[in-house]
């Protein structure tokens, strides 16, 4: 093809360089637009950002398998994956756009603009946006972008001879590149400045204080750590305890704005309470085991901490609520978080004497943002998905006939006891421990119930009984420990356990969907030595 050939619209007839860099143009003009998004986001709201605001909604339209399928796979980096595949299909569709925008500059910057539409309406359609400036960095960002896009490709497009189309080739590489770096100097400076909210929340929860409980949780007693390298630890520290939600970024909430709303079917009178008037209330501390719904047998969705907050059932006889084992309308208590999150709770089993709390104590210290402050709810012996409600607003009595908490149109259960659960720690599978005595260990838990009997098996050998450490109460989960005559050899170890009920852990493994996992824990270990 002759380079120098006119196109019918007065520019060159492209050659395969000009696709090449066409296509390039379109990917740094969608980089650009999202680095500009995201800096404009940053003084507005950072999840009003087109890919956290188009994440979330691709969340929201997620089926639960495949949810449940990503966290099983990668874990806590689940929501790192789900950006970064958006990111690839954006990069993919920017590709194509540049190779449109070469033969249709107004149809190429257009289709950017497009884009930016939805990146702003799935911003103001998120549950907790409430302001039409949500929508302000998708539209402004597009703006950028697309405007970019016209000028490259307007130079790629220029009619001239050979020399000078070389030339205007130079001029494109030179005005990319200059865009791309002032736009990754936007997107660092984006992420470094925090918005007005996010610096009042940090320095909100700086400032919270935290109230002596009136009933302080029990000393745990000395025997419930076992000094055991690889197990557990009693208490999980809050760096490393479990993260598992829908919010693609961590809500910051102001702790001087927050307030909680209680209200709905059974309510006397509606009741607002800020984080200082909640924290007024009698307060009290305690040691509970939190699981999540989507630990598969051996996983590590669950951790043990010390809470500190006010009883949730107070609250609710406070306002005229009734269980409806007295005579009370309400039989769901739908908590609302701040990012939208629904979650159904049994009011049966919030006001049955268990320590359900509104906590915004953990470990001696204000929850982190990460684990729900300034308040989220604990109910022992429930799965967190119909009990533990991060960056709690609002408290709604209602049925579950009229209501659908979050996770029950997604094929979750309503309702979902913790199951009866153990866990080898050590040794790990495919580990290779030496021959002599091995120390086998790890925890088992059953909220609300307590742990009675802990077994190990070796190979298809008969049940031997773990030591179990002490227990703290029946709403932790307790240690154990097995010492094993390991000869050498490839080996199975098994364990089970036993709840204060006398229930022992069924063998069988089932998923977890749609109300949690059970089955036995197994690790295979290869014994190394005579």
């Amino acid at each position: 093809m002759n380079p120098t050939r006119t196109a019918q619209d007065g520019g060159r007839e492209p050659t395969r360089t000009d696709r090449l860099l066409a296509a390039l143009g379109g990917l740094v003009a969608a980089y650009v637009s999202l680095a500009v998004a995201d800096l404009v986001a940053s003084r507005v709201r950072p999840e009003a950002g087109p890919v956290l605001a188009i994440g979330d909604a691709v969340v929201d339209r997620t089926p639960a398998a495949l949810k449940d399928w990503a966290i099983r796979t990668f874990g806590e980096s689940d929501k790192a994956v789900l950006l970064l595949g958006i990111l690839c299909l954006l990069a993919l569709l920017a590709l194509g756009i540049g190779l449109l925008a070469l033969r249709h500059r107004l149809l190429g910057a257009a289709a950017v603009a497009v884009f930016g539409g939805l990146g702003a309406l799935a911003a103001v359609s998120r549950p907790d946006s409430d302001s039409a400036l949500d929508a302000v960095p998708s539209l402004v960002g597009a703006a950028a972008g697309a405007l970019l896009l016209y000028v490259l490709t307007g130079v790629l497009r220029a009619p001239g001879p050979g020399s000078a189309a070389r030339q205007d080739r130079r001029r494109f590489l030179v005005v990319a590149a200059s865009t791309g770096l002032a736009a990754t100097g936007a997107a660092a400076l984006g992420r470094t400045v925090a918005s007005p909210a996010e610096e009042d929340a940090v320095a909100s929860r700086a400032a919270v204080r935290l109230p002596r409980p009136a009933s302080p949780a029990p000393p745990v007693p000395a025997g419930a750590q076992l000094n055991v390298p690889g197990i557990s630890p009693f208490v999980t520290p809050n760096r490393d305890f479990y993260r598992v939600d829908t919010a693609l970024v961590v809500p910051k909430v102001d702790a001087g704005r927050w307030r909680l709303r209680l209200h709905g079917g059974g309510v006397r009178e509606e009741i607002t309470l800020t984080l200082r008037e909640l924290m007024a209330r009698r307060t009290v501390e305690r040691d509970i085991t939190l699981a999540c719904v989507s630990n598969e047998v051996g996983g590590p969705y669950v951790g043990n901490a010390r809470w500190l907050g006010v009883p949730l059932a107070d609250l609710l006889r406070e306002a005229g609520v009734r269980p409806p084992s007295e005579g009370g309308p309400a039989d769901q208590l739908v908590a609302r978080s701040v990012d939208g999150m629904t979650i159904g709770t049994p009011v049966e089993d919030v006001m049955d004497g268990r320590d359900a709390l509104l906590a915004f104590g953990m470990n001696g210290e204000p929850l982190p943002f990460t684990h729900g402050f300034p308040v989220r709810m604990i109910v022992p012996g429930l799965y967190g998905y119909v009990s533990a409600c991060k960056w709690i607003e609002s408290v709604e009595l209602t049925t579950f006939d009229a209501y659908d908490a979050y996770w029950v149109p997604r094929g979750w259960a309503a309702e979902a006891p913790v199951k009866t659960q153990s866990r080898i720690d050590t040794p790990r599978p495919f580990g290779r421990p030496a021959a002599g005595t091995v120390m086998v260990a790890g925890v088992a838990w059953a909220q609300h119930r307590g742990i009675r009997r802990v077994e190990v098996r070796v190979d298809d050998g008969p049940w031997q009984d773990a030591r179990l450490a002490a227990e703290d109460s029946r709403d932790t989960w307790r240690q154990w420990t097995y010492p094993w005559a390991a000869t050498s050899g490839r080996h199975t170890l098994t364990v089970r356990a036993t709840d204060g009920t006398g229930t022992t852990q069924p063998e069988r493994r089932t998923d977890t969907m749609p109300d949690g996992a059970q089955g036995w824990h197994s690790v295979v270990v290869t014994v190394e030595g005579a």
